[in-house]
Formats: C-alpha cells, sequence, structure tokens
C-alpha cells in the first residue's frame, strides 16, 4: 500500500486563531489606518491626558506677566514732592508714595525694579527663555534617546515643580534670577514632548487636527492663570499656585499616559510596541489579528510563510536604531527642511511674542487683558484646524504668516495719536497676533511631519530653540517703541511666507520612522 505523501504545494492550514499562514507586517500608520484606528477612544484620551501639560508650560511661561508688572502707586503723605499727576515714580521725591498692595505684590516692588534698575525685568525674562532655548535641545534629545517621551516629559515636570515653588523663596533678585533660568531649562521640554507624545500614536488623517489642538490647552492655561493671579495677588504666593499644579500633572496624570509605541519601535522594543497597538485597538473597539505585526517603513511587507516562533523572537528582539542632528544635517533632504524650520520658528517667535508684550502696553486691566489675549488665540486654532487638511500645510502656512505681516506693516503706517488710531493699532495687532497664533500652531504639527521618528524631537527641539531666541531678542524690539515694532514684525512675517515656499506639502504623507525610509519614500514621490 503506498503512503500518500504531504503535497508541498498545497496552502498552509489556517492557524487556530482564524488568521491565515501569511504573516503580515505593516508600519505604525498602516497599522492605525487598517486594524486599530487612526483616532478613536484610545487616542483621545491619551490625547486629553498628555496635552493637559500644555496649560502648565502656560503658567511657568506667562507668570512673568503678573509677577514682574509695575504695581499701580500711591502718594503717602509723606512730603510735598508727590504729584498722582507724574507719569512715574522716578520723577516724585523717595520716601513721599508707595505700592499699592505692598512691596510683596510683585517683584518690581520688592527688589526695586524700577528707573535705572528697570532693565533687569527685561533680563529675567531673557535668561527664561534662554533657559527653554537650551531646555528643548537637552529634552528633545533625551526624548529621542534614553528617556522617551513619556520619560522626558516626567523629568520636566517634576523639575518644574522644584523651580517653581524654590522661586518662590528667593531673597534677592539674581537668586530670582537663577531660578526663573532653570525654571525656564525645564519648561523648555514640556511643550515638546507633549506635543509629540500625544499626537504619534494618532492615523495620518487626524494627525493634523489633534497636532492643532493642543494650544487650546496653551491658551486655556494662560486664561487660567488670569485668574489664579486675581486671587493670589502677592507673587510669591501665585509662584507657588501656579506650581502645584504641576505635582497634580504628576500624581493624578501621568501615571494613566501611555509611551509613544514609536519610540519603542524605533527602540527594539517591538513587544511593547506591540502591546500598545493591542490596547489601542482593544480600546477602540477594533481587533488587531496575532498574524500582524510591526515594522519599520522601510521593512513593512508581507512575509510569505509564517514566521517561525524564534524568527519572531528574532525580529522583536532587534536592535534599537539610534539617530541624531549628524545625521540630519547628513542627509542633504533633511539638512534643508531643518535650516527652513529653524529660520521660519524663529521670524514666528518674534511677531508672536512681540505683538503679545505690545498689549501689556494697552493701560487697561491686566488681569483681564490676559484672559482676552488668550481667548483671542482660540479662534485662530479652530480655523486653522478647519483648513489645514483642505488645504495643506504649506498654504496656510504662508497665508497666516503674510495674514500677520500686512496687519503689522498697517499698524506701523497709522499715525501715533490718542482716539481713532489708537483702536485702528490695537486692532492691527489684534489680527496679527490671531494669524501668528495659527501660524504656531501649525508649526508644531508641520514641523513633526517634516523628520522621521528616529530624530524628530531633536529636530523638533532645534525649531524650539530657535523660536526661544527669537522670545529672547523681542524685548529689545519692543523698547524701540512708536512704529518700528510693528515694522519688525511685519517684515519678519512676510519672510517666514516666502521661505515656507521651499517646505514640501506633508498632507497626507505618512510619519517616516528612519532616514533611509523618509529618503525612499520622498525620493520615489520627488519631494523635497
Amino acid at each position: 500500500m503506498e503512503s500518500k505523501q504531504p503535497d508541498l504545494r498545497s496552502p498552509l492550514l489556517a492557524s487556530p486563531d482564524g488568521s491565515s499562514g501569511k504573516a503580515e507586517r505593516l508600519c505604525i500608520d498602516d497599522m492605525l489606518k487598517k486594524y486599530c484606528g487612526e483616532f478613536g477612544f484610545w487616542q483621545l484620551r491619551h490625547f486629553v491626558l498628555t496635552s493637559l501639560a500644555w496649560a502648565l508650560e502656560g503658567f511657568h511661561t506667562m507668570v512673568m506677566i503678573f509677577a514682574d508688572r509695575e504695581p499701580a502707586w500711591r502718594c503717602s503723605g509723606g512730603g510735598g514732592g508727590c504729584s498722582t499727576e507724574a507719569e512715574s515714580v522716578c520723577h516724585v521725591e523717595p520716601g513721599s508714595w508707595d505700592w499699592l498692595g505692598g512691596s510683596g505684590s510683585s517683584t518690581v516692588a520688592e527688589f526695586g525694579l524700577i528707573c535705572g534698575e528697570k532693565y533687569k525685568v527685561g533680563l529675567v525674562q531673557a535668561l527664561f527663555f534662554g533657559g527653554c532655548m537650551i531646555g528643548a535641545g537637552v529634552f528633545g534629545h533625551l526624548s529621542d534617546s534614553r528617556l522617551g517621551r513619556k520619560g522626558s516629559l516626567l523629568v520636566v515636570c517634576i523639575l518644574n515643580a522644584i523651580f517653581g515653588c524654590v522661586t518662590a523663596l528667593s531673597p534677592d533678585y539674581w537668586t530670582y534670577a537663577l531660578f526663573r533660568f532653570l525654571t525656564g531649562f525645564s519648561t523648555g521640554g514640556v511643550g515638546l514632548c507633549a506635543f509629540v507624545l500625544a499626537t504619534e500614536p494618532v492615523g495620518p488623517s487626524k494627525r493634523g487636527i489633534a497636532g492643532m489642538s493642543t494650544f487650546y490647552f496653551f491658551s486655556g492655561g494662560i486664561a487660567l492663570l488670569s485668574g489664579i493671579a486675581y486671587i493670589f495677588q502677592t507673587w510669591r504666593a501665585l509662584y507657588i499656585a501656579t506650581s502645584i499644579p504641576s505635582i497634580l500633572f504628576l500624581v493624578i496624570v501621568l501615571p494613566f499616559v501611555s509611551e509613544s509605541p514609536r519610540w519603542c519601535l524605533i527602540k527594539g522594543k517591538t513587544s511593547r510596541a506591540m502591546k500598545i497597538m493591542h490596547e489601542i485597538a482593544s480600546s477602540n473597539g477594533k481587533h488587531l489579528p496575532d498574524g500582524v505585526l510591526l515594522a519599520l517603513d522601510e521593512e513593512a511587507s508581507d512575509i510569505p510563510d509564517k514566521i517561525e516562533s524564534n524568527h519572531k523572537a528574532a525580529f522583536e528582539s532587534k536592535g534599537a536604531i539610534t539617530g541624531s542632528l549628524i545625521d540630519v544635517l547628513r542627509s542633504p533632504l533633511t539638512r534643508i527642511r531643518l535650516f527652513l524650520a529653524v529660520a521660519i520658528n524663529f521670524l514666528c517667535s518674534v511677531v508672536y511674542y512681540g505683538l503679545s508684550l505690545n498689549v501689556v502696553n494697552l493701560n487697561t486691566n491686566l488681569y483681564l487683558n490676559v484672559l482676552l489675549n488668550a481667548v483671542a488665540e482660540m479662534p485662530a486654532f479652530l480655523l486653522t484646524a478647519l483648513l489645514l487638511d483642505k488645504f495643506g500645510r504649506k498654504p496656510l502656512a504662508i497665508g497666516t504668516l503674510w495674514f500677520s505681516g500686512f496687519f503689522c506693516i498697517i499698524g506701523s503706517l497709522l499715525k501715533y495719536h490718542y482716539g481713532l488710531w489708537n483702536v485702528a493699532r490695537m486692532v492691527c495687532g489684534i489680527l496679527g497676533i490671531f494669524g501668528m497664533a495659527g501660524t504656531y500652531n501649525l508649526l508644531f504639527i508641520y514641523t513633526v511631519e517634516l523628520f522621521p521618528t528616529v530624530v524628530r524631537n531633536a529636530a523638533l527641539g532645534c525649531a524650539t530653540q530657535a523660536a526661544q531666541m527669537g522670545a529672547i531678542l523681542v524685548p529689545f524690539v519692543v523698547v524701540l517703541g512708536g512704529g518700528i515694532p510693528f515694522v519688525v514684525f511685519g517684515v519678519c512675517g512676510i519672510a517666514g511666507g516666502l521661505l515656507a515656499f521651499y517646505l514640501p506639502e506633508t498632507l497626507n504623507r505618512p510619519l517616516y520612522d528612519t532616514m533611509g525610509g523618509m529618503e525612499d519614500g520622498e525620493g520615489a514621490q520627488g519631494n523635497v
């Protein structure tokens, strides 16, 4: 009797779980689109929890508006050399006046930062943004390498809580300046890490709107800060009150935030990345088959035969892929993108922070001013988010930059008198910051999409550093007065729009994981 030989040409039997013998390896974007869902309940919860960190950045950045303000003063009746009609206390006889609210109401009152010492207020602002610039680079690198996205966010929030509380104990001006610099160092990494962590698990068709929505939390934090500052009228109490939320975020929110599956994948932690992807699918009511595996974008392909267990283990233990700014500069593709992103972020920052500082000079209620300024930015975020996927990143970036620059130029041409001219200049400033708020929002998601995962945070850190450099220089532009600041802001807006012409469109393009994957994919598309 002839023994029946197995037919080697027959297909493999289906596995017990119902999947075919063919294993499928997909990049994260494809897996999200095909199996897990691009923006379901899991991504919504993760996005909201992570983006709350933006409110913390708003607290630590804008608290200087209230803590370093110059309070109102009054004649104390201690002599005849005081007149409330004087332009400032510098023109009043010493000892004949005192501060409303006492010397503890602000650092200006307590440390005597008036008249010849007034430059020290601007110096503290410059030191804070200088710390932000350094921190953005440091934590941008650490979040791409050792600490990861969540680990870096954990560290910066701990440092913010510590430095913020210690700032309230400053015995003199230079100690205060030192702690503001250190607070800036940690603050520089908050928004950077939170943005990337919030948007990386989102699918490509939803990533734009999700990324644009993070800035609602920043503006919301500033609006909330105005209420906190109204309640805590002394600068020391205000610093403690704005640091406590960082502690609450660490204890209540961060434990429920997941690490980015993209970071896990490029670091060779494939099992951890797959676990997160299964959690996403399950939470979104989807099913991710066991035969579907993650792969880097340059490796993603269908495997003809079912992977043996030892092969699967080898895949999951694949070594980490690393990258740095040196890799960005070596590649002509990413080098020009980095230079353009840095320049545009610098110019955008000059306009945004410059117009924000000019609002303080309106001589109206400071708390209401800050509240209205924060609320005014939100329609820009909404409008940009609605138009982002319709017109694309590039046209919208050019349009918002030129919109802001145009109204700044108009504002510089208006005469400096009282009445309607003053109102017209104020409207030009509001429209200018409206346009630039949309640009600032857009640039984060645009920059994220321009670079692969392996160097994304490092590149975003460079762009953020450039923005902080612009913020450092802004006070020196504002003090020039007259129409000069508006001219500078207008030129910066127009120049930024011209530079944006040289950037590629990233709408519906994949988020690449590696330098090689980006060069292959973009080379095939012919993008810069």
